[in-house]
């Protein structure tokens, strides 16, 4: 009876603090991932990267990005001054379901297939080279947006507003619906994809200092040569330079962009299992976690686009 009444007390603080949250700090993260994420498309954008793969694949994931922030982040804020549409209409709840992780799931395999368009543009094999094409990144983007739209239609089963034994008003109105969520934003979602980024991430490491070893063993070739053949690869290497900088200064971007989402998505995929084994819907720590999900799902947006600027400015000459 005494922790009953505990439990009561504290989710009605946190409900209060939680109000307070959703009026200034769903602003920030709003404005902030907005303004980021049309600034990447700006400048992503530019002729310079229109035959760029990996600048494609990051103008795609700024788009589903900015899609994201759009339609999580309105409801929750107009939440914290009037009634959530979310949580008494059915369409809404549905729709807003659907979009964020359909979206959500769109944003880290997009950059799964960056990475893995950067290790087969670093690789020594001319083969794997050659498979890094503008044409093959929109393939690939094509069938990671189709299936994450697919992955989540049973949103439109699962989800229901009206909801008052459950965490959200807007939520599963099932156990096995909420298993089913879960289960797939975890390993699909989550999981799956950073183990990919790490991965992939850490051969596009190694790719690029065997080729740093490979170009100084030429570079020390090449002072053995005459003056003439000196001069006209020293001229080759100056048209090739800012190709070099836009490849160095993309793979710096990915590989910040990597270790945010590592940070910023595990600690989801432990509140889902969290509150999948733990269904007890009155618990202070449940509620704790669906709060603080709904903000940290979209806080990891603004984060990258803030360091996709700083590595970006850091990497120019």
């Amino acid at each position: 009876m005494v922790k009953s009444s505990y439990n009561e007390s504290l989710i009605e603080l946190l409900d209060t603090l939680t109000i307070q949250l959703d009026r200034y700090a769903a602003i920030f993260i709003f404005l902030f991932g907005v303004v980021g994420n049309v600034l990447n498309i700006f400048v992503l954008s530019q002729r310079t990267f229109h035959s760029n793969s990996c600048a494609w694949i990051f103008l795609t994931a700024s788009v589903v990005n900015l899609v994201s922030i759009l339609s999580g982040l309105i409801t929750i804020m107009i939440g914290s001054w009037t009634t959530n549409p979310t949580n008494t209409i059915g369409w809404i709840c549905k729709l807003r379901a659907h979009l964020v992780f359909s979206t959500r799931t769109m944003a880290p395999w997009l950059i799964v297939l960056a990475t893995i368009d950067r290790w087969l543009l670093s690789s020594i094999d001319a083969i794997r080279r050659r498979k890094s094409t503008l044409k093959n990144a929109q393939r690939w983007a094509a069938v990671i947006i189709t299936l994450s739209i697919l992955l989540y239609a049973q949103v439109f089963y699962c989800y229901e507003a009206n909801l008052t034994d459950a965490p959200l008003s807007c939520y599963d109105k099932t156990v096995i619906c909420r298993y089913l969520t879960d289960l797939s934003f975890v390993s699909i979602t989550v999981m799956i994809p950073v183990v990919l980024m790490i991965l992939f991430g850490l051969l596009t490491i190694i790719n690029a200092r065997e080729s740093q070893r490979r170009v100084q063993s030429l570079t020390r070739g090449n002072h053995v040569s005459g003056t003439n053949r000196s001069s006209r690869a020293t001229a080759g290497s100056s048209q090739r330079k800012p190709t070099r900088r836009t490849e160095q200064s993309l793979l710096r971007m990915l590989l910040v962009q990597v270790l945010v989402l590592c940070i910023l998505t595990i600690p989801l995929s432990l509140d889902r299992f969290y509150s999948t084994l733990y269904k007890d819907n009155g618990s202070a720590m449940l509620f704790i976690i669906d709060t603080v999900k709904e903000h940290n799902l979209f806080l990891k947006t603004p984060s990258i686009n803030f360091l996709h600027r700083f590595s970006n400015n850091a990497s120019s000459p």
